[in-house]
């Protein structure tokens, strides 16, 4: 039975094709599409998903979307009526988009689909799921449980912001919820909001911030914005924030609260600001802490699930693991909403059926496929790829690719690395990825100011072989998503001066901290990524090659992009990007590109649309 699964109209498109439970092909919109966080119908990605299968939309048995567009807008018309006559504005705004388009989605779906192939665009097939109940089947699903806890956190769903589902066998339900307006991740981003950043893409920047900060903000948070209950419930007082009606975060109240205006996207930031991130991120490492402490005493469940845009909070999920409550996590790497088709197609297998987990479908250590479910590359098409995009490269085999790229990181160049199926979710896997030397000092600055064109502040993480973590880290079990927040080793940490602990702010940034200093963050913590030989051996292979000349296990690895684009999906992208940055040796398949030999005629110039601290 084939399942094609469709998350879409809000932010971070997707498709995702499930074949008798086992996961065939996931991608995103926007990386066919070069629009971050593309929202619009994933046309290009269900290609894709089409492609990976003979009989392609023929053999498409169920369609799901992840989501039921109804209870959305009933949720949102009964907001507008709770608070009226505020936020007419807003309603104004919204109603002619739900009229005119959303509140027909079915219609709209079947449209779209029959564009495609006569084939997806029977009435009979296409079903609606739940988005949280969405989350929960995939996380709960792909993992290597046959029974767990599953927690989703995001911003709101169709009413539920928060949810707790069991998963028992091929059986998931939901048990308990926090619903619309008393969000966890919408109070987390009406702070991205306030210090300047995107909703929905900037909360990653408040949590790399939050280190440079401390949390002298947070017991204000937790005596007037939210009241959370010892079992991590919680309601939110919104008297200080807009978001149920206005066009904004949060008001004037909240302004009043924290003592100014948001911080506009081109002002520099300030202490204040970095004490801002610290202080949301105390509080909400402190709220899930409690639902995960309280639910495990609750059911007495040992292995926990987690999904929704919280659960790529890495840091609050290594806190997670730490404690204890559970002895066993698994983090869906498509947390987010992209994540949502994969969910969809997963409960259209699993709606009815008995004993499929059983049989076949639960593995270790999960069924994800290392989140290498996207497109790959032949090499002749490569070859034809680049030569078209005018590129000057070499082609060699396996074991010089290895040699060749291993000795550049060693010499501190940048790399570009793109190998195998693309990555789906938000964080690049050793398949789009630029990668550096983490024992370089300089290469953390390098990388975020002349390669990324991005804020100076943000880490990077490591790429590590899982035989080695330990050696390395604190932190002895499986991360291959990069999900999972743990300390350097002490024994590869070097101690700062007096002077150089009373150090604030961005001024921490420079002081050299470990032996792999270009992943080590202002706090001694990294964001680490376990790599494995069975799942990516290509990438396993080079670090262990680069392992053998410096003596670390270690690289650096950031997504293949710039700031403000998706990360890259084809041997061309991959061209154009290493035209316009400072990397200066790339590896699309067996094809290795030196920078200093290509055409200087093809540079394409990111620096100007960019200004940076």
């Amino acid at each position: 039975m084939r399942v094609l699964g469709l998350s879409a109209f809000y932010h971070d498109s997707a498709a995702a094709l499930v074949e008798d439970g086992r996961i065939l092909a996931a991608a995103q919109e926007e990386r066919f599409t070069r629009k971050k966080h593309d929202p619009a119908f994933p046309r290009n990605a269900i290609d894709y998903c089409l492609s990976q299968t003979p009989s392609g939309a023929a053999g498409v048995d169920r369609i799901v979307f992840y989501e039921k567009p109804f209870v959305k807008f009933e949720r949102l018309l009964e907001t507008y009526l709770a608070f009226a006559p505020q936020g007419f504005a807003s309603f104004r705004k919204a109603m002619p988009l739900w009229i005119g388009e959303k509140l027909f989605q079915r219609d709209l779906l079947l449209r779209e689909l029959k564009a495609i192939d006569p084939a997806l665009g029977d009435r009979k097939k296409l079903g609606f799921g739940e988005h949280h109940y969405s989350h929960a089947a995939s996380a709960y699903y792909p993992s290597p449980f046959t029974s767990a806890l599953v927690l989703t956190m995001d911003g709101v769903g169709e009413w539920a912001t928060t949810t707790a589902a069991l998963g028992r066998g091929d059986d998931l339900e939901i048990i308990k919820e926090i619903r619309f307006p008393h969000s966890l991740g919408l109070l987390y981003s009406a702070f991205t909001y306030y210090t300047g950043f995107k909703v929905n893409s900037g909360e990653y920047k408040v949590m790399g911030l939050a280190p440079y900060g401390t949390p002298k903000y947070a017991q204000t948070i937790l005596e007037h914005l939210i009241d959370v209950k010892a079992d991590g419930s919680f309601r939110l007082n919104m008297d200080y924030f807009s978001y149920c009606t206005g066009l904004t975060m949060t008001d004037a109240r909240f302004d009043a609260l924290f003592g100014g205006p948001p911080r506009r996207p081109d002002e520099r930031l300030e202490q204040r600001h970095m004490d801002l991130a610290a202080s949301i991120q105390a509080v909400t490492e402190d709220v899930v802490l409690r639902l995960t402490r309280a639910l495990a005493a609750e059911t007495g469940e040992k292995n926990l699930c987690l999904a929704g845009g919280v659960a790529l909070n890495c840091v609050a999920n290594g806190k997670v693991l730490r404690d204890g409550a559970f002895e066993r996590i698994f983090i869906q790497p498509a947390s987010g909403d992209a994540g949502g088709a994969l969910g969809a197609a997963l409960t259209g297998y699993y709606d009815g059926r008995r004993d499929a987990r059983k049989k076949s479908i639960v593995q270790e250590p999960d069924a994800m496929q290392g989140s290498y479910l996207g497109p790959s590359y032949a090499q002749a098409d490569i070859e034809e790829r680049l030569e078209k995009a005018g590129a000057k490269f070499h082609v060699v085999d396996d074991a010089a690719l290895i040699s060749e790229t291993a000795a550049a990181l060693a010499a501190g160049q940048a790399v570009g690395w793109h190998q195998g199926r693309m990555e789906f979710g938000p964080r690049a896997l050793g398949g789009r990825s630029i990668l550096g030397d983490p024992r370089s000092p300089t290469m953390q600055k390098v990388l975020n100011l002349k390669v990324k064109y991005r804020e100076s502040f943000r880490p990077f993480a490591p790429s590590v072989l899982r035989e080695k973590v330990a050696d390395w880290f604190d932190l002895d079990t499986d991360s291959p998503y990069m999900l999972l927040v743990a300390d350097v080793k002490d024994s590869r940490c070097r101690k700062m001066s007096a002077e150089e602990q009373q150090l604030f702010g961005i001024d921490k940034l420079n002081v050299l901290r470990s032996e792999i200093p270009a992943v080590t963050h202002v706090d001694y913590s990294a964001r680490i990524q376990t790599v494995h030989k069975e799942t990516n051996p290509r990438y396993h292979a080079l670090i262990e090659a680069f392992a053998g000349l410096t003596g670390c296990p270690v690289v650096v690895n950031t997504s293949f992009n710039v700031r403000g684009e998706p990360i890259v999906a084809t041997p061309e992208d991959a061209f154009a990007c290493f035209m316009g940055t400072e990397i200066e040796f790339l590896a699309v398949g067996n094809c290795i590109l030196r920078k200093d030999e290509q055409n200087p005629a093809l540079k394409r110039d990111y620096k100007d649309a960019f200004e940076l601290d």
